[in-house]
């Protein structure tokens, strides 16, 4: 498989123009994983900068290396969370990455970035005229909203009626044109069914579908994967065995990172967790859950199914109560109580309830293949609480206050009481059942070629091939940045 970069130099000629009108200058992909080499002039000029200030400058800041520190910061090493035996139960060494330092609170915007800047680069999206269409359950729109805004274009976020009323607040500030579909998390096809009826609309779009993206994949396995072996290298040290990457499966995107790290570690493994309340990959299941923003009741077209180990799922209830545990007061004073330091309570609301489910994922890996204080497992906690308070003032209303006794029963049950329960280990044959699964929703559906479809599965070289395109990607910004003159006029 190769990315489509092909070149439309009228569009180019558009493109570039309007990035010279706007001073905008694009980062490339070896920056976003290495920030020592963005030129100096830009890494000073960020100090002044906002992490949320809606300035091209901020696309240097779509990074895993921004600086822990509130609102302004230069690069840093990759943000990270140690759980501490305490909290999880287990001996294994738990280590999750950080993604609220992102602009937007959430890595979903950069395989945003790379979806929209591999088209602008080549000419193949013109910012004067065309519209980018951003269809998500949360944070890929989000991410989406503020790259356009940030390169000057129009956007639409397409995104379930039922997610967390934050989502929708950063889009309508973003000035973000916003279409809510039914339902929640779990309608995926009400999302796809309407980017087809806006297809129909004679409006001049371009749709960035996540699901589908490999740009989503390729940024995934490049920028995330390079941060994860950091901090495998770096912050676990050389006498721990790195065994597996845990993660809601969602649209595939981060999962990819799990392929770069198995090319330096072969015999480590990688594990999908999906809501039990709807376990597409475990059982092809239907149902609805609470877990915002991972998407189900299908199989994306990214996902490298043959390269997955493990799938598993996650209670839904589970989540939503943990992460009441780490934002009630109660909860932090039962886990003071329990011996958790002061250091990590404090960092307890880097983890939104999606990143909840990711930290149980791994306590049911860490548990299933009973690993020890030698074995580091990682995760992602892909946004933070703040975007799900309205979530938590509606729980409060529900169900009542979060008293000491429930802090306890929802430690002790669902953080050390975590089994094995809905953890399947995949034969080569679950891995092609799964993968066939793509079929109905992409090939039947969305019209899709079922001859790359068999290619994905038994092409050795489709995976890599995709992320080769990075470099070429790179010297295509590095041509952009040259035609418009503004780096070189920093």
């Amino acid at each position: 498989m190769k990315l489509d970069l092909s070149v439309d130099r009228k569009g180019l000629e558009a493109a570039a123009k309007r990035a010279r009108e706007r001073n905008i200058i694009i980062p490339t992909i070896k920056e976003q994983k290495f920030p020592h080499l963005v030129p100096q002039k830009i890494a000073e000029k960020l100090l002044k900068v906002d992490l949320s200030d809606i300035t091209p400058m901020n696309l240097f800041r779509i990074t895993w290396h921004n600086d822990p520190v509130t609102g302004k910061g230069g690069f840093g090493g990759v943000p990270n969370m140690d759980i501490p035996k305490e909290l999880s139960g287990v001996s294994a060494r738990i280590v999750g990455l950080v993604g609220r330092l992102f602009p937007t609170g959430s890595h979903k915007v950069g395989p945003a970035f790379a979806s929209l800047v591999s088209r602008l680069v080549t000419g193949r999206f013109d910012p004067t005229e065309q519209i980018a269409v951003w269809p998500s359950t949360g944070n890929y729109a989000r991410g989406g909203a503020f790259v356009s805004a940030l390169l000057g274009c129009e956007a639409i976020a397409i995104l379930p009626e039922g997610m967390s009323d934050e989502r929708f607040e950063l889009l309508h500030s973003l000035r973000c044109e916003v279409v809510k579909t039914p339902g929640s998390e779990s309608n995926v096809k009400e999302i796809f069914d309407k980017c087809d009826e806006l297809r129909q609309s004679g409006r001049n779009l371009i749709i960035l579908n996540q699901f589908e993206e490999f740009w989503n994949y390729l940024w995934h396995r490049e920028v995330t994967g390079s941060a994860m072996i950091e901090v495998v290298e770096k912050v676990m040290g050389g006498d721990h065995r790195y065994r597996g990457l845990t993660i809601a499966n969602g649209s595939a995107g981060t999962i990819g990172a799990g392929d770069f790290l198995k090319e330096r570690y072969p015999s480590s493994k990688i594990s999908a967790s999906e809501a039990l309340q709807c376990p597409t990959m475990l059982s092809n299941g239907a149902g609805a859950h609470r877990i915002e923003g991972i998407g189900d009741k299908h199989v994306p077209w990214i996902h490298n199914v043959k390269n997955t180990d493990v799938v598993m799922g996650i209670d839904d209830e589970a989540a939503i109560q943990v992460f009441r545990l780490f934002n009630e007061p109660a909860g932090i004073e039962y886990l003071a109580y329990r011996g958790v330091s002061p250091e990590i309570l404090r960092q307890l609301p880097l983890m939104g309830i999606s990143g909840v489910a990711n930290l149980l994922s791994a306590i049911k890996f860490s548990k299933y293949y009973e690993l020890g204080e030698k074995d580091s497992v990682l995760t992602v906690f892909t946004d933070s609480s703040e975007i799900y308070q309205s979530r938590l003032r509606s729980l409060r209303r529900e169900r009542g206050a979060f008293s000491d006794r429930d802090a306890a029963a929802v430690y002790h049950r669902y953080l050390l009481g975590a089994g094995t329960d809905y953890v399947h280990e995949l034969s080569y044959h679950d891995r092609k059942r799964i993968h066939n699964l793509k079929y109905f929703t992409w090939v039947e559906q969305q019209g899709k070629n079922q001859e790359e479809m068999q290619a994905q599965w038994s092409d050795g070289e489709y995976w890599t091939n995709v992320s080769k395109c990075a470099d070429e990607l790179d010297l295509l910004i590095e041509d952009f940045n040259e035609r418009t003159g503004v780096l070189k006029n920093l």
